[in-house]
């Protein structure tokens, strides 16, 4: 599951291809730490342009990077959220907490 950052500032958006599921889920959450607790952002955008498919562990990788941000007193939004995770994440009511915004 390649992730790859870019840092500006405060902000860092991550971008995210591939699966997200079970298996992947563990080492995009412990990345996505890592890339966060290094830079400490005031922002984070998480760009799941390249994802092909999500499964309810991308519930739990969007809502644990969220989390982490909230404990910062940053925040969070979703980019580029291809329409199969996107009705994933709105079943589980994630598009109620962090905005999905386009590029």
């Amino acid at each position: 599951m390649p992730v790859s950052c870019l840092e500006e500032g405060r902000a860092v958006t991550a971008r995210v291809s591939g699966e997200i599921d079970h298996h992947a889920a563990r080492t995009l959450m412990a990345e996505l730490g890592r890339q966060v607790d290094a830079a400490m952002p005031r922002e984070l955008t998480l760009d799941l342009g390249g994802v092909s498919f999500m499964d309810s562990s991308g519930i739990a990788v969007v809502l644990r990077s969220w989390k982490r941000m909230r404990e910062l007193g940053g925040s969070m939004a979703l980019q580029n959220v291809p329409p199969q995770a996107a009705k994933v994440l709105r079943a589980a009511g994630v598009d109620k907490l962090l905005p999905f915004a386009e590029e």
